[in-house]
């Protein structure tokens, strides 16, 4: 909604679709060929997050995103910068979803 998404690059490019949460939580995430490992997460969106990974991704890289309660969802590696990674959602997460999802995780 007016913000910019930084893409890592030094350019914002991509919008927003809506603002992020910023938090600091625990996810489990999967690489293509991969055992699934933890990773912690800075903000979220329906649409995606930030997280800090351990092994730098790919851009454009596929992975696996698992929030406690609910599906894997699958998600694209947008930008990389460091060890911090920008992931969109294949699929946005439904609002009164992703409202329960933020309530669990900052509380």
């Amino acid at each position: 909604m007016g913000e910019h998404l930084h893409n890592g690059t030094g350019s914002s490019q991509d919008s927003r679709q809506s603002l992020r949460v910023g938090l600091s939580a625990e996810i489990t995430l999967r690489r293509a060929g991969q055992s699934k490992y933890r990773v912690r997460i800075l903000d979220v969106s329906p649409q995606g997050c930030k997280a800090e990974f351990v092994e730098r991704p790919e851009r454009d890289e596929l992975v696996w995103v698992k929030f406690e309660g609910l599906g894997a969802l699958e998600a694209t590696v947008c930008w990389v910068r460091n060890f911090e990674v920008g992931l969109e959602f294949e699929n946005p997460i439904h609002p009164a979803v992703f409202n329960m999802l933020v309530s669990r995780l900052t509380t």
